[in-house]
């Protein structure tokens, strides 16, 4: 079953279960697929469909929004509406593969310093441009940024 098959099943349970939270994130998640579709229609052709990997970048980028807004929300003193945005992210992602941890993120990250050849922070795109193609939707790109600069810096 792909992921899109799978958000309208869930639709549908939540429907019949009257959960509205997890009803509205999944109407929103089918609706950032669909303007992604509709994106890419000009391009591919006139009955484009997302494949899973495709499918899976909307989803880990509005997951990326919502970890953004708690961050914000919590800054500024509103915790109703970050515990809010934490319960939609949780939604969002039961459909995300599971993320790396710190430690497997460490591995790629020197096995991409190793094979660039990288010496120093100068070299940080190409190490990030590697890395990410690898973890994907898997990991937080911040947390991905924040590793390698420490590795690049630890080469110096």
């Amino acid at each position: 079953m792909s992921i899109t098959e799978r958000l309208k099943s869930d639709v549908k349970e939540a429907l019949k279960a009257g959960e509205k939270l997890r009803l509205s994130v999944l109407r929103m998640l089918q609706a950032r697929i669909l303007e992604r579709e509709v994106e890419l229609r000009s391009e591919r052709g006139r009955d484009y469909h997302l494949m899973d990997e495709e499918t899976l970048e909307v989803l880990a980028g509005y997951a990326k929004q919502r970890r953004q807004s708690i961050e914000s929300y919590s800054q500024g003193g509103r915790e109703d509406l970050a515990s809010r945005e934490r319960e939609e992210l949780a939604v969002v992602e039961s459909y995300l593969p599971r993320a790396l941890s710190e430690a497997e993120i460490e591995t790629v990250v020197d096995r991409a310093i190793e094979e660039a050849g990288a010496a120093g922070l100068k070299d940080l795109g190409t190490v990030m441009k590697a890395v990410m193609a690898q973890v994907k939707s898997s990991a937080d790109g911040k947390l991905v940024n924040q590793i390698v600069k420490r590795r690049l810096v630890e080469r110096q």
